[in-house]
């Protein structure tokens, strides 16, 4: 996975673990509140958090997973081509040294 998508599907958890914790201490705020229209709300809105809180660990699972296996890619070609890996990581060491200097 390419380090943008990535960062975004972080971003995108982050930001669900965000809402979700908002939502339980909205719901933690009304526990006092009654009626049956109230009760019916909550029922939902706790029925969604579970679901959400369910995709949300799914999704950090996949997330972790292709990690994983990106890391073991680069792994096993590194050391199939090790020479290659070297020159390569020169390579871009040298370009971010040069642009780096530029900047400056």
């Amino acid at each position: 996975m390419n380090a943008p998508a990535e960062s975004n599907n972080e971003k995108l958890i982050h930001d669900i673990k965000a809402v979700v914790s908002d939502a339980e201490a909205i719901l933690s705020a009304t526990a006092g509140q009654t009626g049956e229209k109230m009760a019916e709300l909550r029922a939902t809105m706790v029925a969604r958090l579970a679901d959400a809180k369910a995709r949300l660990v799914a999704a950090e699972e996949a997330v972790v997973e292709k990690a994983r296996q990106a890391a073991q890619a680069t792994d096993e070609y590194v050391h199939e081509n090790p020479w290659q890996s070297v020159i390569i990581a020169g390579g871009v060491g040298f370009l971010i040294g040069y642009l780096v200097s530029r900047r400056d």
